[in-house]
């Protein structure tokens, strides 16, 4: 089968993943026909991501003043049988940048969940083995945060450790209706990671996220892991239908 046309290109740096283990039943609204729940060793679990956005291109063409950016998100891991194998995926419950027209043109084109607001990012070196990374996006008129002590030595990722099952998913699925899914497809080599230490969530959960997540949110997380990142290519593949 022909590849679909490449929707988007860029580099994710500076991948931050902070993992809460979560009651299933609070994602089901937000499952996608034709998916289901991905668990982890019986776990549902989510991610508060923070990573960077470079070199941004839509189509080919890299929009001035909206090529770098930060990208805030909330997500959760679901699969689906095509029929011959299962693909592996994402759903996003919430998605924020800094730039208003990339938030419009993906919630009106993608059925995505983005906001535009405030953000800012900083990577300090602490000494020459370990660096703190923080993501912030203001909301209400407060600062929000993401952040953690990261190392600076980066090491291949374990094919099926917790790590791959968090980072290596090809596959990103929206909910169009009650019976259709949108899927779209992620390609990128295989990320470096490094040890993560001191990881904390600093935010608004209830107005931001809802109301359902905050017991889940507030506890310590179920872990944290970095990943150096690296060009990333978007395709469209199509809709499934239930």
């Amino acid at each position: 089968m022909a590849k679909k046309r490449t929707f988007l290109r860029a580099e994710w740096r500076n991948l931050l993943m902070i993992n809460y283990e979560v009651d299933p039943a609070i994602l089901m609204p937000y499952v996608p026909p034709a998916t289901e729940l991905d668990f982890w060793q019986g776990k549902a679990l989510v991610s508060m991501v923070g990573f960077r956005f470079l070199e941004t291109a839509v189509l080919g063409i890299k929009w001035p003043w909206h090529t770098n950016f930060d990208e805030v998100n909330l997500r959760f891991y679901v699969r689906h049988f095509d029929g011959t194998q299962w693909k592996r995926g994402v759903v996003f419950v919430s998605e924020i940048v800094p730039k208003p027209i990339i938030a419009t043109v993906a919630n009106t084109l993608y059925h995505e969940r983005y906001r535009a607001l405030p953000m800012r990012h900083s990577i300090q070196a602490i000494d020459a083995h370990n660096q703190t990374l923080q993501y912030e996006w203001k909301y209400k008129g407060r600062w929000n945060k993401l952040g953690a002590t990261v190392s600076t030595a980066l090491q291949d990722m374990p094919p099926d450790g917790a790590e791959a099952f968090i980072f290596e998913h090809y596959w990103g699925y929206n909910k169009l209706s009650e019976q259709s899914t949108h899927e779209y497809q992620v390609e990128h080599v295989s990320w470096q990671i490094a040890d993560v230490h001191n990881a904390f969530l600093d935010a608004d959960i209830a107005r931001l996220y809802g109301s359902e997540f905050v017991p889940f949110l507030s506890q310590p997380p179920h872990s944290a892991f970095y990943a150096d990142g690296s060009p990333v290519s978007v395709r469209i593949a199509g809709k499934l239908h239930t």
